[in-house]
C-alpha cells in the first residue's frame, strides 16, 4: 500500500465531521489545523483536508476536499482495515 493516501471527496464538513467517529471506530481525535489527529501508545494517524474548488452541478454548488491519510506505527494490515472501515461509512450510491 502506497502512502500517504489521498483521493477527492464531495462532501460538507459539518457531514465529514459527523460521519467521521464511526468511521475511525469511535478512536479518539482532534481537529488541529484543518485535519483530525488521533495518537495512542507511539502511534498516530493524521486525515487531513484540504478545499477544492466547488464542484458545479447545474444550480447546485458542491464542496469538495482533498483528503490525506498518513499513518506512523501500523501494519500494513491494520491501515487496510482502517480504509476499508473508512470508505464504508463515507462510501454514497450514484445511480
Amino acid at each position: 500500500m502506497k502512502l500517504p493516501l489521498t483521493f477527492e471527496m464531495t462532501t460538507t464538513l459539518e457531514e465529514f465531521r459527523r460521519r467521521l467517529p464511526a468511521a475511525v471506530g469511535n478512536a479518539s481525535f482532534l481537529e488541529e489545523n484543518g485535519a483530525f489527529v488521533h495518537r495512542e501508545d507511539g502511534r498516530s494517524w493524521r486525515i487531513g483536508l484540504e478545499p477544492l474548488v466547488p464542484l458545479q452541478a447545474g444550480v447546485m454548488q458542491l464542496e469538495r476536499y482533498r483528503v490525506d491519510f498518513q499513518f506512523a506505527g501500523y501494519a500494513e494490515r491494520e491501515i487496510e482495515d482502517f480504509m476499508a472501515r473508512f470508505e464504508m461509512y463515507f462510501r454514497r450510491g450514484g445511480g
